[in-house]
């Protein structure tokens, strides 16, 4: 990553290190549809050159924007659960839901 500008994100109760440009898988987002601009205004830290901000825990007056590209479906991952001595077994799948942003600007 080039160092010129980062910013650390939360969303989804996660937290994303973030560049202008860079493609983005988060957690779904309710607000918005497919094409529609998306803001984060939950910045914990900004990187801009050599000058670095610490949010206690946000910081205020810097938002980072972005595109929503599409919304998906993750690949399947299988859970499995195995009772020893009563040889029961439980077989489950869960597919996570997703959002797609393009990050565009940090101000």
């Amino acid at each position: 990553m080039n160092p010129s500008k980062l910013a650390v994100i939360e969303t989804g109760g996660k937290q994303y290190l973030t560049q202008p440009g860079q493609v983005l898988k988060v957690e779904k987002l309710k607000t918005a549809k497919t094409g529609e601009a998306v803001t984060f205004d939950k910045v914990l830290l900004l990187i801009d050159g050599e000058d670095v901000k610490i949010g206690k825990p946000y910081l205020t007056g810097v938002t980072v924007s972005g595109t929503l590209k599409r919304e998906g479906r993750a690949e399947k991952i299988t859970i499995l659960r195995y009772r020893r001595k009563t040889r029961s077994r439980k077989k489950k799948g869960h597919k996570q839901i997703f959002s797609e942003v393009q990050i565009g600007e940090i101000k």
